[in-house]
């Protein structure tokens, strides 16, 4: 008699503008090639087309219907859930959850999985790592890549517009990223045409994926690498604010936060250079918006693909100043992002089932990260760990409140 297939449950991305998927038609196929058994709900967001997981052998489910799933039946996402629900959330879920790092309403998020007690658990993707403390699979890349690429329509339609009143409208997702560095390098072109130069544009953690892919769009889009301004961790050691980024014309965030650093750019380093100021766009591209030790402290909302700017308050001198903080950039190229993402994370998928096993086994008793050990379980069992510790951070947070 054959073992029982391991249910896995690929829910729909209920966030607006969002085109990708933490599972694809080929890693979908590739695991019930390894004994799972797929589920897949019904999405028009989707880049990949339902045919295309029917084809392949996954079983169709209603769109928005996981909650009725079985309790014991993982339920793999990307984006976090809608913000208006509050109710209790037994199942294990696999996705970004933005819930970790004091976000605004992050312990209202938690409390969701407080209630779901003793089944509900957080295996939040951000933090799934590999004994070196790297991301399993992460899409940075493609975040830079993206977020370049709106910092450079940004930047074009700004310069390119009377008075430089003009806002990037909305922006749909390319089928691939040649279609998009195409359409980007002419509109660069022009913006070198208006301004009688190349723009400029400065990278802060271009060592990192998320940095890489930015500097890799503005290479390919026509820019020189003398034009690219690359910093990491050695060029921000002195602290900022930082004179540099008002010198050039595109500003790219892509470090990881983890703790307070002085601010990259201010309101006040912006008023200080008053009209010699170059800088005209700014993408955040990391998107720690509601976190308190934001180092962009120069804006306080995420935009979105139909208004990707929003302007910086307070700017009485200079050229026009906006702000990109889009905060899934990927989706501007789903299929390519999604595949991606999707084969670096199937090495640890395919280590799901024993992880599931393990943790019934112990009937939801909480473990701590030195019991996380080695061998195939780990990365799951150290998100666990990590899991039951934010659990007690939110539940201590809600008392003192």
């Amino acid at each position: 008699m054959s073992a029982p297939k391991q249910q896995l449950w690929l829910r729909c991305e209920t966030k607006e503008f969002e085109h990708r998927a933490a599972l694809t038609p080929t890693t979908a196929k590739k695991l019930m090639d390894n004994g799972f058994a797929i589920t897949v709900e019904r999405d028009p967001q989707r880049i990949f087309e339902d045919a295309e997981y029917e084809k392949v052998g996954c079983t169709l489910a209603p769109h928005n219907s996981w909650p009725s799933a079985p309790v014991s039946t993982p339920i793999i996402g990307l984006k976090e859930l809608p913000e208006n629900d509050t109710s209790p959330l037994p199942h294990t879920h696999i996705m970004f959850a933005h819930c970790y790092k004091q976000q605004g309403g992050w312990t209202d998020v938690l409390q969701r999985w407080q209630d779901g007690q003793p089944t509900g658990m957080l295996y939040d993707l951000e933090f799934l790592q590999d004994e070196r403390g790297r991301r399993v699979a992460a899409f940075g890349y493609h975040a830079g890549f993206a977020g370049a690429a709106v910092g450079a329509l940004a930047l074009a339609e700004q310069v390119g517009s009377e008075g430089e009143k003009g806002r990037l409208g909305e922006i749909k997702p390319y089928p691939n990223e040649d279609a998009l560095v195409s359409y980007v390098k002419g509109q660069l072109e022009k913006v070198e045409k208006a301004l009688g130069r190349k723009p400029r544009a400065l990278v802060i953690g271009a060592l990192g994926r998320c940095g890489s892919g930015a500097v890799d769009f503005f290479l390919k889009a026509g820019l020189r690498s003398e034009d690219v301004v690359k910093w990491d961790m050695a060029e921000t050691a002195k602290g900022g604010p930082f004179q540099e980024i008002l010198e050039v014309d595109i500003f790219v965030n892509c470090i990881y936060l983890s703790t307070k650093i002085p601010s990259f750019v201010s309101s006040e380093s912006i008023a200080a250079i008053g009209d010699k100021r170059a800088l005209r766009v700014v993408v955040d591209v990391s998107c720690d918006t509601t976190n308190p030790n934001n180092p962009i402290p120069i804006y306080s909302i995420n935009t979105t693909f139909d208004k990707p700017t929003v302007d910086v308050p307070g700017v009485a001198t200079g050229p026009s100043l906006t702000v990109v903080s889009i905060d899934h950039l990927p989706t501007l190229l789903p299929r390519e992002a999604s595949e991606a993402f999707s084969t670096d994370l199937l090495p640890s998928l395919l280590t799901l089932p024993s992880a599931i096993k393990e943790r019934s086994e112990r009937m939801g008793q909480p473990i701590k990260a030195s019991e996380a050990g080695t061998g195939p379980n780990r990365v799951w069992r150290e998100a666990e760990a990590l899991f039951w510790d934010k659990l007690a951070d939110s539940q201590a947070a809600k008392k003192s409140a």
